[in-house]
């Protein structure tokens, strides 16, 4: 499927990451059971959050390490794919996994607390939508494909950007400041308006922007990323990236683009109904409680 039977297991399964990963759940249900008692407000952790955490860190796996991870380097559609389930999809549910009690623990021992500005919605809004656009700029994305210090910090800067961005929504910590439901339907929308300008200049270019996807040795260069030892023998058994797929590789930019908007669209959306429908409720309520029922209070029925 996709070529994928030509590569080793290792490369499409990255067994050190996995192992990263498997690590850092396992720390996830250490501190949240047998440690959690030397947390003063430590409560137990729902079925719900417990699988929110899990899932959140299985999409992170595929995206980064799995076998996404790899069709991301012969595809552009999968990179976005990839980058869509990383930042819209994993950051979220990893957060939302993570209990109130926990999220104050780290708050107490932040170093960064001077950096609290980040967490600002607008601050934070920019700074991942502006992070993401400048890594599609071709010359940045090319560069940062094929040094891969430069791509493993790139990413992780990404992710923590990402976690900054959703901060506004999924709110942490209910006793900070939160934003109204008002101000979160703007951020929402001020979010994917933001992502537009790059991804429209993805999906109506005339022609492939990036030598990673276009170019069989940089493309060849690039796959060091994902397969270990001489990576020129891709060239020869393969001849470039287009050997995988029917697409040309213009229409994989495109649909590319296509996928990434289409994705934060959805996600964006959902959370756009249930902020919205959680705001209009709030405010039915606090209306119905300025109503008072004077005819039950003064006794004036009974005296009827």
């Amino acid at each position: 499927m996709l070529g994928l039977e030509y590569f080793s297991f290792a490369a499409l399964f990255s067994p050190l990451f996995l192992a990263f990963m498997l690590l850092v759940t396992a720390a996830y249900f250490v501190v949240i059971g047998p440690l959690s008692e030397k947390f003063a407000d430590a409560e137990p952790v729902s079925i719900g959050k417990k699988i929110m955490f899990v899932s959140g860190m299985f999409f992170l796996y595929l995206a980064q390490g799995g076998p996404v991870s790899l069709l991301g380097h012969i595809m552009f559609t999968f990179h976005m794919t990839s980058m869509a389930l990383s930042y819209l999809v994993a950051t979220p549910l990893i957060m939302l996994g993570i209990p109130t009690w926990l999220w104050r623990a780290f708050d107490r021992i932040n170093p960064f607390k001077k950096l609290g500005f980040l967490t600002k919605p607008v601050v934070a809004a920019v700074v991942f939508n502006g992070l993401f656009s400048f890594y599609h700029i071709p010359a940045i994305h090319d560069y940062v494909m094929l040094h891969f210090a430069v791509h493993r910090l790139y990413y992780i800067v990404l992710f923590i950007a990402a976690a900054l961005m959703w901060w506004t929504l999924i709110n942490p910590l209910p006793e900070k400041h939160q934003a109204s439901g008002l101000a979160k339907i703007g951020f929402i929308f001020l979010n994917m308006v933001l992502l537009t300008p790059a991804c429209g200049l993805i999906i109506f270019s005339t022609q492939p922007m990036y030598a990673t996807y276009s170019d069989p040795n940089t493309w060849a260069k690039a796959m060091g990323y994902c397969v270990s030892g001489d990576t020129s023998a891709l060239l020869q058994t393969f001849g470039g990236p287009s050997f995988f797929y029917g697409l040309s590789t213009k229409v994989d930019q495109q649909l590319g683009g296509i996928v990434m908007k289409f994705i934060q669209e959805f996600i964006f959306a959902s959370m756009l109904a249930r902020v919205f429908f959680r705001w209009y409720k709030s405010e039915n309520k606090e209306d119905d409680d300025d109503i008072i029922p004077t005819d039950l209070s003064d006794g004036s029925l009974n005296r009827a």
